[in-house]
């Protein structure tokens, strides 16, 4: 049974609809949700095949499992990134599907640091983003980076750059306030 969708309909109103089984609610979830997705998985699995295959099975599970969404639980928007962030981690341990050549290659492509400086010195030096980032401390601004470019979680930054937790998450949280201050 298929209902003619609003272009815009929130993925917590296509849940429950492809919980009914309507393979248009799982095409507009998709369309809507599958690039910010694979951004997420890609920063984890640094292969965009692997990426793609992750959220290929992210979708095939919300359709077989879309009736175990809880909106008292947590948004729709949550649901799906922790689904495909715990897929492509998954894929990671797994380790299977990868085929590194050596251990100085796993080291380069362990080396979330590299991604940080990759990423600032590819902004343009009238970007008004990269002034901000330069106005910050080089540990705050690492942290940000690190959080947001390559989406490590806060404890992954901390062993990262081999500091306190609550030290990561106070830059952290300063670096982003002082961006957004910067840059309104």
């Amino acid at each position: 049974m298929l209902h003619t969708m609003k272009p815009h309909t929130a993925p917590e109103d296509l849940i429950p609809q492809i919980a009914k089984g309507e393979r248009a609610a799982l095409a507009q979830l998709f369309e809507a949700e599958s690039g910010r997705l694979l951004a997420v998985a890609q920063r984890i699995l640094r292969r965009r095949d692997l990426a793609e295959e992750a959220i290929q099975e992210v979708f095939l599970s919300v359709w077989r499992n879309a009736g175990n969404y809880d909106r008292s639980k947590g948004t729709a928007r949550g649901w799906l990134t922790v689904m495909a962030r715990n897929r492509a981690l998954n894929m990671l341990r797994d380790g299977a599907r990868m085929d590194y050549k050596d251990g100085e290659t796993l080291a380069e492509l362990g080396d979330r640091s590299a991604d940080v400086r990759a990423a600032f010195d590819a902004l343009s030096a009238r970007d008004a983003l990269r002034h901000c980032l330069e106005a910050l401390d080089a540990s705050k601004r690492e942290a940000v980076l690190l959080c947001y470019v390559t989406g490590l979680n806060h404890g992954e930054a901390a062993a990262t750059m081999k500091v306190p937790l609550g030290t990561i998450k106070s830059w952290v949280r300063r670096g982003v306030v002082a961006l957004q201050e910067c840059l309104a």
